[in-house]
């Protein structure tokens, strides 16, 4: 049985605008903790978890598995700086990242190309949120994926 969230991860989750149908994609999923509390909480919505580390995708699979085989997540080995679309695939009504060196700030260079990948996932009215608030913030991002 997977642990429980620490506090800190069960306040970004509770802070999260999920709604019905919602399609969530967490960047820097680790072992899948806050995607497997996200996708419990949709109704009818789906959460795809993406990390640059195959070992944090091996991870989140196995804890995952049930959320997975319910096809309510999916996860996916890849860097958000490299991130894209996959062909049929919907964009993204909310994006999360935790911790997430791109896109907190860290590393300015690597966050640019970050934030133009994002917006070319993320549906019109989609929004982002990093840890560095409380206990969220929102970063402006503007969606630039073509509309289905």
């Amino acid at each position: 049985m997977a642990a429980e969230l620490s506090a800190r991860l069960a306040a970004v989750v509770d802070a999260l605008p999920l709604a019905p149908g919602c399609r969530v994609l967490e960047v820097g999923c680790g072992p899948g903790a806050v995607a497997r509390a996200v996708a419990r909480r949709l109704e009818g919505g789906f959460v795809l978890a993406i990390d640059r580390s195959g070992a944090a995708i091996a991870q989140a699979r196995r804890t995952c598995a049930a959320e997975i085989a319910e096809g309510l997540m999916d996860v996916r080995q890849v860097a958000v700086e490299s991130f894209v679309l996959q062909p049929g695939e919907a964009p993204f009504d909310l994006v999360v990242a935790v911790r997430v060196g791109a896109l907190d700030g860290r590393h300015p260079a690597a966050g640019e190309v970050a934030v133009r990948r994002l917006a070319a996932a993320l549906a019109v009215g989609g929004r982002v949120f990093v840890d560095g608030g409380d206990p969220l913030r929102e970063l402006q991002v503007r969606s630039t994926a073509r509309p289905r």
